[in-house]
């Protein structure tokens, strides 16, 4: 079960708000260095991987996303307050005693804050909190703010990971989970010297968080016969949630995606996961997601004829709040399964 935690907690730091992945990306092509055959970076920011399968008359892409939700300076006031406009879905209540780092010619460490509660009125206290009702509070003013950040300059949250148990817990596992899970599944066949079945595209994709964007486009480029999405899904196993709507329960082991709001999976790609996954002594759970999706979207319909597509989830606790959780044996689980498809996918009959 063991697992490298310090590199989750370094690609979970690593600041990416859609539409700028630079500092994760970056890191993502250190990891890489001798796990693949080529690489290369596309127009809109996509990592590319390629590793030489067996045979390179197919070609199966897995795709994870790289950027986290964040939010975006739309102006900084008088006093040194900023506004901001989120980069993907937020809950607004999870912004309260948040800290935020606002990336500009360097990072400016930030705090999220609204009108107290002190003053509120009857009617405010009992309202629902919006998105307009925060602001970032740096401590500096405008002047001093200005020389460093402008409207535009992304902004992520800041948070560490710590371990609970057999769990981990930190800002990010959507989707920077699935980033680790990929790297090390590639690290895993390079040390069992293993070849996958066809030639196998390992895609660190950008923009998910706001419509699938990369994913889209790099579907579209490499035009995969199989697909592999890799996404967290929810755990609702905890206090209030009856159990058909739990959708995942940590500790079960990998999920094996059924369907999301975005998706129906390819139901050979279902049995052949599960089969594989059975095979190989591997845990893992069923996933059927109501609401929500992921670049198994794009990845099944952004190529002539699609392509036969599925994905593998990782179980995750309080998701896109700064303490989301993951099992550690569920991570290793995913690493395994991905490895195992990668490698097996000529061992399976895919005729209709």
């Amino acid at each position: 079960m063991a697992i490298d935690v310090d590199l989750l907690a370094r690609v979970c730091k690593a600041p990416g708000a859609p539409g700028y992945e630079i500092e994760i990306r970056e890191l993502v092509l250190k990891e890489l260095e001798g796990l693949v055959d080529d690489v290369r970076i596309d127009s809109m920011g996509n990592v590319v991987a390629l590793k030489k399968g067996k045979d390179s008359s197919k070609k199966v892409m897995a795709a994870a996303h790289m950027d986290e939700i964040g939010f975006i300076v739309t102006h900084i006031d008088d006093q040194g307050f900023v506004r901001f406009a989120p980069l993907g879905g937020f809950d607004p209540k999870t912004l309260t005693a948040q800290r935020v780092l606002i990336h500009g010619k360097k990072d400016v460490l930030g705090v999220m804050g609204c009108k107290p509660i002190h003053i509120m009125t009857p009617e405010e206290r009992g309202a629902k909190l919006s998105l307009d009702d925060y602001f970032i509070d740096t401590g500096l003013t405008k002047k001093q703010l200005e020389k460093i950040i402008q409207p535009g300059s992304p902004i992520t949250r800041e948070r560490e990971l710590v371990e609970m148990g057999d769990t981990v817990n930190v800002k990010s596992l959507d989707n920077r989970a699935s980033v680790f899970v990929l790297l090390e599944a590639l690290r895993k066949l390079k040390s069992t010297r293993r070849k996958p079945a066809y030639d196998f595209y390992a895609v660190f994709t950008v923009q998910e968080e706001i419509g699938i964007r990369g994913a889209n486009v790099s579907t579209l480029e490499v035009q995969p016969d199989f697909g592999i999405g890799l996404d967290i899904t929810l755990a609702c196993d905890t206090p209030g949630v009856p159990d058909h709507k739990k959708i995942t329960r940590l500790g079960e082991g990998a999920a094996i995606k059924v369907m999301d709001s975005s998706c129906v999976c390819d139901y050979r790609m279902v049995e052949f996961m599960k089969k594989t996954a059975t095979a190989k002594k591997i845990k893992w759970q069923t996933e059927i997601l109501p609401a929500g999706g992921t670049d198994t979207a794009g990845l099944q319909r952004m190529t002539p004829g699609g392509s036969i597509a599925g994905a593998i989830s990782i179980p995750t606790r309080y998701v896109h709040q700064v303490i989301e959780m993951a099992h550690k044996k569920d991570l290793d689980d995913c690493i395994k399964l991905l490895a195992a498809c990668v490698c097996d996918l000529d061992k399976y009959d895919w005729s209709f």
